[in-house]
């Protein structure tokens, strides 16, 4: 099989950090990459890469270290002087969006006689387009068509999902191909340091900063909490990137003063500083107005962390009736939950670490599994 990694290669020679999306597509990496060979679309020519140099390339990504790039780029570079011997005929993942939106991609899939299974990940920008980029919608829309039109299978992170996957379909008369549901597994994190980081009870949200995460309710809340409760007042962590079109979340972050000293941004946490800002938390905020699934739910459900997130038919499918749900624009009822979790006594947080017990986080064997039986599926019906 092929594995398109241009969108991984790409991030990487640009030092940009992983995104959720390309972190299960290093999954995919893992699992596959002793039977698969990589594949690279540079200056117009999709490049297939021998099984040397993909296997160098495969690491490369997985272990992200940056003296790696010239020799990544060296491998892609020989693969391209030399890609009219690579001709493989198989099955190709494509786990991140990348190049669907091209018109062009489909064509050379058919050219090529390949069997492409896709991973779709959301269909926010269609259902969501004001949380997006300008144009984002016109091209996903365009992803979605070719994954229809030429898909041999699909994989979605959820049923929910799916769900929409499927009412898009039915909308415009297209079939859609076998489809799995593969629940996403949380990253294995280190240890967490035993000391807090911070004395006093803090929350944490995380996630890049982005207009469908809601950031702005949280630290409208948090000025109103400090206004009113001073240095009593509980801590918010914000750990996550910059994104696009959050100047007035970003406006708050650098110049309220009155949030200066209360909210503390982390653009960069490794994972054991991750592991370990979750773990001492009174709980994590998960104020989204969206999502496709919502890796932050699991992570902190593994760890045993409370979590208080919106309202959102994903979230239940994947953490059940645990967390404290909450409607995103229900600024009073993000304020009462605050309080009540930031109390060293709080009733409500023991029910929830209680209930944490019976909690088992999806695994990427059982992910991987599905996407097994898919591909069995694929074999017998193409």
């Amino acid at each position: 099989m092929l594995i398109d990694v241009t969108r991984l290669a790409d991030r990487f020679l640009q030092n940009r950090l992983p995104t959720g999306v390309d972190r299960v597509s290093l999954q995919y990496l893992q699992h596959f990459s002793d039977s698969a060979y990589a594949l690279v679309r540079f200056a117009g020519r999709w490049v297939e890469l021998g099984q040397t140099d993909s296997r160098r390339v495969f690491q490369i990504l997985l272990d992200g270290n940056p003296a790696d790039r010239s020799l990544l780029r060296r491998c892609v570079a020989n693969a391209y002087v030399l890609a009219w011997r690579q001709r493989h005929c198989g099955l190709l993942f494509n786990t991140g969006h990348s190049g669907l939106d091209r018109p062009g991609y489909a064509d050379k899939l058919r050219q090529r006689g390949l069997k492409p299974v896709f991973f779709l990940h959301d269909l926010i920008p269609i259902s969501h387009p004001e949380y997006c980029r300008a144009g984002e919608a016109e091209r996903h829309h365009q992803r979605l068509e070719t994954m229809l039109a030429v898909g041999k299978g699909l994989i979605v992170n959820s049923q929910a999902t799916r769900e929409e996957l499927l009412s898009y379909a039915e909308q415009r008369g297209i079939a859609v191909p076998p489809c799995a549901v593969a629940l996403l597994a949380p990253a294995s994190l280190p240890e967490p340091y035993r000391t807090r980081p911070l004395a006093k009870p803090y929350f944490v949200m995380l996630g890049t900063i982005e207009p469908r995460k809601n950031h702005s309710l949280l630290l409208h809340l948090w000025r109103q909490l400090v206004a009113e409760l001073g240095d009593a007042a509980p801590q918010l962590v914000v750990i996550g990137q910059r994104g696009w079109e959050c100047e007035q979340v970003v406006d708050l972050l650098d110049r309220c003063a009155a949030l200066r000293g209360h909210v503390t941004e982390l653009p960069h946490c490794n994972d054991r500083e991750l592991a370990t800002w979750l773990t001492h938390a009174q709980a994590l905020l998960f104020p989204s107005f969206i999502e496709g699934f919502g890796m932050p739910l699991v992570e902190a459900l593994m760890l045993g962390v409370p979590v208080i997130a919106s309202d959102l038919p994903v979230f239940r499918e994947i953490a059940g009736a645990i967390p404290h749900y909450l409607d995103p624009l229900d600024g009073p009822g993000w304020r009462q939950a605050v309080l009540a979790f930031a109390q060293p006594d709080s009733r409500v947080r023991q029910t929830q670490i209680d209930a944490m017990a019976a909690y088992a986080p999806p695994t990427w064997g059982e992910h991987f599994s599905r996407v097994e039986d898919l591909l069995r599926t694929i074999d017998v019906a193409v």
